[in-house]
């Protein structure tokens, strides 16, 4: 139950808007600070997190792997310069999309689900990279990539420690977040 305050404060935090600032240090830190600095970015990753908890076996590792994999391959593309169409519409979607999974504990085949998640990592890597530094894109990818990895890990303990319907609300409200986001 330590969980939900945290879920509910991020959740909440309006000095968490977006991360698409300018991150101009090819630093760790720097990279770190992406993922965690918007609330964007924050919500996406903790409900992949909760999906991969709802889904239970296979899907506990799968999902943040498949993620973390194309974000990493999407920053990859960002930073050198491939324009991906509707990024911001699609990070937008990834909060709805799977918010909304994980409100309605949707079990999709972990067939179906790998290559949605991994659609909404390369969107959300292509945001990393393409607003990364000029140089130092080794740390600051490593950072990146740790930081949601670790969102992910809370979005599964969230998932574990909580009762299914304090899940499902957390995934509404991401995807109520999400939606708030889009008309901001």
């Amino acid at each position: 139950m330590r969980a939900l305050p945290l879920a509910l404060m991020l959740l909440l935090s309006p000095t968490l808007a977006l991360a698409h600032g300018t991150h101009d240090l090819g630093t760790f830190a720097h990279g770190a600070a992406h993922p965690l600095g918007g609330l964007d970015h924050v919500l996406a990753m903790l409900a992949v997190g909760l999906l991969a908890a709802q889904a239970g076996g296979r899907a506990l590792w799968a999902m943040p792997l498949g993620f973390v994999g194309a974000m990493l391959a999407g920053g990859a593309l960002g930073f050198v310069g491939v324009t991906l169409p509707a990024v911001e519409p699609m990070i937008l979607a990834s909060i709805v999309i799977l918010g909304v999974l994980a409100a309605l504990a949707t079990r999709l085949p972990l067939a179906a689900t790998l290559p949605m998640i991994a659609l909404f990592g390369l969107a959300h890597g292509w945001a990393h990279g393409a607003e990364g530094p000029a140089t130092g894109m080794v740390l600051y990818a490593a950072g990146f990539a740790l930081a949601t990895a670790a969102l992910h890990a809370a979005g599964i303990a969230m998932g574990r420690s909580l009762s299914a319907l304090t899940t499902r609300s957390l995934g509404g409200a991401a995807a109520l977040a999400g939606l708030a986001l889009a008309l901001v």
